[in-house]
This record gives C-alpha cells, sequence and structure tokens, in this order.
C-alpha cells in the first residue's frame, strides 16, 4: 500500500503552480497528510558569474518572514482548517532546494507545475520541473495547464 504523509508543493506564484497547488490540495486532503509550501529565492539572478554567491544569505530574515505569509495565503483558512499546512522560503539554485527539502522533510510526493519560467532564461537554465523529475528521491506528479492538454486529432 502507498503511504502519503508529507506532500511537498513548489510555488513560483506562476498559473501553473497555482494549479500544481489545487492538485496538491487535493491530495492532502484525501490523505489526510501535511501539506509543505517551498518558494526558492533564485539566487542566481544576483550574479550568475559567482559561484561563491550560491550559499550567501542575501535576503533579511523580516523579507523571509513576509514572504513565508505571503505564501501561506496561498491557501485559505478554511481548508488549513482540514489538513496542515507549512511554508518554506530558501534561497539557491530551484530545483537543488526542492530536492534538498523533499530529503529534509521526508516527503513522499512532489506535486509542481511542468512551467514556471518561459523564455530565454528558461532555455539557459533548463527546466525545474524536469531537473525535479529525474533527481527526487520520490514520485513527482506534473501538473500542465489546461490550455496545454493533449487533445486527440
Amino acid at each position: 500500500m502507498i503511504s502519503i504523509k508529507n506532500i511537498l508543493c513548489p510555488i513560483d506564484y506562476s498559473i501553473f503552480s497555482e494549479r500544481a497547488l489545487t492538485y496538491a490540495i487535493e491530495f492532502a486532503e484525501k490523505y489526510q497528510t501535511k501539506l509543505y509550501l517551498i518558494h526558492v529565492l533564485d539566487i542566481r539572478i544576483y550574479d550568475i558569474n559567482d559561484p561563491e554567491l550560491y550559499s550567501v544569505n542575501i535576503v533579511e530574515k523580516e523579507t523571509i518572514d513576509k514572504l513565508r505569509e505571503r505564501l501561506l495565503r496561498c491557501v485559505n483558512e478554511e481548508t488549513k482548517g482540514r489538513i496542515s499546512v507549512e511554508a518554506i522560503i530558501v534561497q539557491g539554485v530551484p530545483f537543488s532546494e526542492i530536492i534538498k527539502a523533499s530529503k529534509e522533510y521526508k516527503i513522499d510526493l512532489i506535486v509542481l507545475g511542468t512551467h514556471g519560467r518561459t523564455g530565454l532564461s528558461h532555455a539557459i537554465m533548463g527546466s525545474v520541473a524536469e531537473k525535479v523529475v529525474r533527481k527526487a528521491p520520490c514520485p513527482v506528479l506534473t501538473i500542465r495547464h489546461p490550455e496545454h492538454d493533449f487533445v486527440m486529432p
């Protein structure tokens, strides 16, 4: 039997992550699991040419606390009354931090959108979802936006 106790849902505030959150909430309610929301502040945007900055804490604690509150507002109060929700704000490389959190919080399922970034930055840095699927220590459910659903010809 499959046991799901902890679900992780990365949020980048795109329509894709909003759709993934809907699925994550449904699974959390159905299996009565804890739902972890994670938002990764991509540190590479500060200086992509200086890897030493990847481990530097650039954002202040007060800002992190505000971001955590914003992340928790993604789930309405009624839903919070039915399931346990925790918000995680970290700085780093998104796919790497998602994998790290999945190990640290003993995540049984990751639910994430197939797209977040678009355009040139996506082409250069690659797909976060693709890297998470390849490297995650647990199953990953990827959610597409409905307008990208496959339609049989």
